[in-house]
């Protein structure tokens, strides 16, 4: 059966040669790649999918009675915008489809296999059956794999089977693909691939999520209260029409044609495609992003817990001179921290020891068994046998466990933990080093010291991080000394605690500890449960966390953390807990992706602001002239060119200038309410005095009226987003090229069709140049009361935490929003006479890291 080879009869051993590059280029042509074909969907049965649904069907029942009533002008407009919207969406649908498969290949799976008599780290689609592969702690299973002799793996399988605790493997047992070495290494030779392994899709270990924000989520909640809204006034239009006694057929139509403009159609796709294009931009600087909604998270992040071996410094161990304890050799230390290491398993601190042994001083030694490094217990352990047939066993790891193992005294203990704190402070890193002869008493050899330089850039991401105004706390597993030395050479102060101060008791001043935390520069002796912790109790004082890491000691944090980062060599653990995948060494382009998700923040604020407020400019005007006047201030064919031109230039959002905010930011909805409210409300003033001027002073026909109506609209509609874009005045900040293009290009469309008189009534040159006087002043006086209503919002300070989930806006809130616009000083008065805060002032939470933008 295709990928699946004949099933080892007994355990293999194990060593052995390997397959050669021919017998696997044989194999893999026989079996095919180590991967699931994907299934993909019939292009037109997705494309039709977009004439399926909530919105298109009120489209298409406004084209039928169109079509009815025998009015071919709006029938063609109307199927103009059914089409535009189809094609639109199915495009983004598969440009998305293209990145998804574009982040997948750079997230596959690896794999150490033993080719040519050679080990090598090859993707894990080229495995075949009959491949001998090494497994160790934190990767991932990648193929059914039969067990070596003698092996004990204890694999995660909740991926599969969904049991929360890890399986124990023994030799012959398989290790099924996609499941996680919890603890334990092995060889094994590779029994099946592909679609016929018991669970072959390793790629989804990390997948690429389009999880909606809590931002996007209020968004389009609020979306869905304008919809409701909007169908609720053309439900009273439609009585009103026919009270009056109109065609029930024209009413209808031109109350869908409504509810249809003011539908924020095109809202999902620009807040995706905004989103998108960032993680694009991201993309191509070789930082992956895997679940969309981590960019809000960036945006907002206050602190930064970042891991220091590997993330800020190069993980290039150089070893230094050992310390020999009395009676014993400083190379004997060396050569039997040699022997307790692995050159397969590419550890960078085992690679840094066995280059100062060469191989023909370990040759008289033979390796009985191996036990791995576990973080748990923070050493490792080998039993060997020398050419004599003496039996040994050799650990080495932390040297405080090994003070413990060894039970070590007296002036031995006071001489070697001061060798231990002596190297610290000179910024080294220590290992113990231990033996026994068989079953006899461990004695402790010495202490081997090694030394991992700071990255060339680390120095300047973290003072980048900090003109962002994000704190930056360092996390060693090392000594106290040594994570003092670390963070005095980044920049950063030498306030570094012991994890010890995680574990106290609740009764120990609880408050005075996530103080301590929250002031601290890093921590030190950190074992994986206290990352975890640290990242805990810091969400609970309310800051936004981002974590970045390595290891599969990193991945409880990474997956807990706001912003999991999982940096470049991390281990498929790590990268499946990481919303955020580097592939280049350092974290400079964090530093970007911080910069870039407070870009695509102020654009979809702006973008929220702005759609939010034409949707009720428009409800509003034409509700209103239709009740108090019985007059139709825009023909049903104008508001489809309304929704035509302006939502289908306004995607160009995505890819406007933007500033980077220097602080922390965060979603504030009632911003967003009380900015959009102003829009409407100015805007419907301005074109009711228009519409006033135009219908009793100037005494225009009422077709050239609707025109003029319908010009204004348009225009004033997409010069708001100039005004939105910024928190100061317009003009201060350059609009992208394309969104120019864009605006001043639907516009001059509308300007063409409102004086060549296409599909409406002509409007004279003169009048043209009113309606965009009128707009420029709507401009104008809604970009003058922004920014004062910015500053007075920004003084009252954040009007609800971070974390608190985003509901949708009640009426209160929108009655403060209104109140926002036009407040009263006898209210304020009143407020002050009795002493007491405002509303939103006693609502306030207590101090968090986040920062209003």
């Amino acid at each position: 059966m295709k990928g699946t080879g004949p099933a080892p009869t007994s355990p293999p051993s194990a060593e052995g040669p390997g397959l050669s590059s021919a017998q696997a280029k044989e194999l893999l042509g026989r079996y095919g790649p180590n991967e699931i074909p994907e299934k993909h969907r019939n292009p037109l049965l997705v494309f039709l999918g977009y004439f399926w649904g909530p919105i298109p069907w009120m489209i298409e029942v406004a084209a039928a009675l169109a079509l009815l009533v025998e009015n071919w002008d709006d029938l063609s407009i109307i199927l103009v915008l059914l089409v535009v919207n189809g094609v639109v969406g199915f495009w983004e649908e598969h440009q998305a489809g293209n990145a998804v498969a574009a982040l997948r290949a750079k997230l596959a799976v690896n794999a150490r296999v033993l080719r040519d008599g050679a080990w090598a780290l090859l993707p894990a689609r080229q495995l075949v059956p009959g491949d001998r592969v090494r497994l160790r702690m934190g990767d991932v299973v990648p193929a059914d794999t039969v067990l070596a002799a003698g092996s004990e793996l204890e694999l995660d399988q909740s991926t599969l089977t969904g049991e929360s605790l890890p399986v124990t493997k023994n030799g012959g047992d398989t290790a099924y693909s996609s499941s996680l070495v919890a603890r334990g290494e092995a060889a094994g030779v590779v029994s099946g691939t592909g679609p016929h392994t018991f669970f072959g899709r390793t790629s989804e270990l990390v997948q690429v999520a389009h999880t909606v924000s809590h931002f996007q989520h209020a968004v389009l909640r609020i979306g869905n209260a304008l919809i409701v809204t909007a169908a609720a006034l053309a439900a009273v239009i439609e009585i009103a029409a026919l009270l009056r006694g109109e065609r029930l057929l024209d009413s209808l139509q031109f109350a869908l044609i409504l509810t249809v403009a003011a539908i924020p159609v095109a809202m999902p796709t620009v807040l995706s495609v905004t989103m998108a294009v960032g993680a694009r931009k991201l993309a191509g600087e070789q930082a992956v992003v895997t679940r969309l909604s981590a960019m809000e998270e960036l945006a907002g992040m206050d602190v930064l817990c970042s891991d220091k071996t590997g993330t800020l410094t190069q993980n290039k161990l150089t070893v230094g001179d050992p310390y020999a304890l009395s009676g014993h050799d400083p190379r004997e230390v060396l050569l039997m921290a040699a022997l307790a290491s692995r050159e397969e398993n590419q550890d960078p601190i085992d690679l840094a020891i066995l280059s100062k042994v060469p191989a023909p001083e370990r040759a008289p030694f033979s390796v009985l068994a191996f036990t791995p490094f576990d973080p748990k217990v923070k050493r490792t352990e080998v039993h060997i046998q020398t050419s004599q047939g003496t039996e040994l066993s050799v650990s080495k790891g932390a040297c405080q466990v090994l003070f413990e193992l060894t039970h070590l005294r007296g002036e031995e203990l006071h001489a070697s933990e001061s060798v231990v704190s002596d190297f610290a402070a000179r910024g080294f890193r220590t290992l113990g080093v231990a033996r026994r002869e068989g079953t006899g008493p461990w004695h402790f050899l010495g202490v081997l010291p090694l030394y991992d330089p700071l990255r060339p850039d680390a120095r300047e991401v973290v003072r980048g991080a900090q003109a962002l105004g994000v704190q930056v706390k360092v996390l060693t597993g090392d000594q106290l000394a040594i994570g003092k030395e670390t963070s005095r050479q980044l920049g950063l102060g030498t306030n570094i605690l012991p994890a010890e101060v995680l574990h106290v008791s609740p009764g120990q001043g609880a408050s005075v500890r996530s103080e301590a935390i929250d002031r601290a520069d890093g921590f030190a002796q950190v074992f994986p449960e206290d990352k975890y912790a640290i990242v805990e109790r810091l969400q609970a004082e309310g800051r936004i966390v981002g974590m970045t890491g390595d290891g599969v000691n990193d991945a409880p944090a990474l997956k807990k953390a706001d912003a999991g980062v999982a940096v470049s060599g991390a281990t498929d653990v790590a990268r499946g807990a990481a919303s955020l995948v580097l592939l280049t060494p350092g974290l400079r382009v964090l530093v970007r992706a911080v910069e870039e998700s407070r870009r695509i923040f102020q654009r979809m604020t702006s973008y929220a602001i702005y759609r939010v407020g034409e949707t009720i400019r428009i409800l509003l005007l034409l509700s209103l002239s239709i009740l108090a006047f019985a007059l139709y201030p825009v023909t049903a064919i104008m508001i489809v060119l309304l929704a035509v031109l302006n939502d289908g230039a306004i995607l160009s959002i995505a890819y406007d200038n933007a500033t980077v905010a220097p602080r922390p930011v965060r979603w504030e909805m009632r911003t967003v309410l009380v900015q959009a409210f102003l829009l409407g409300m100015v805007g419907v003033a301005f074109s009711f005095l228009l519409f006033f001027l135009a219908l009793k002073v100037w005494v225009l026909p009422f077709a050239a009226i609707q025109t003029l109506l319908y010009l204004k609209l348009s225009v004033a509609g997409h010069l708001g987003i100039f005004a939105t874009r910024t928190k100061g005045p317009f003009w201060s900040s350059r609009p992208a090229n394309l969104l120019l293009v864009a605006v001043v290009g639907t516009q001059a469309v509308a300007t063409l069709i409102a004086v060549s008189g296409f599909l409406i009534t002509p409007l004279p040159l003169v009048w043209v140049g009113v309606a965009w006087a009128f707009s420029c002043l709507d401009l104008v006086v809604f970009d003058q009361l922004k920014s004062r209503v910015y500053g007075r919002l920004e003084r009252r300070g954040p009007s609800a935490p971070h974390r608190s989930h985003l509901h949708l806006p009640s009426p209160r809130a929108w009655f403060y929003a209104a109140r926002f616009v036009a407040p009263s000083r006898r209210i304020a008065s009143e407020r002050a006479v009795a002493g007491g805060p405002s509303p939103p002032e006693a609502e306030r939470p207590p101090r968090s890291g986040g920062r209003s933008a």
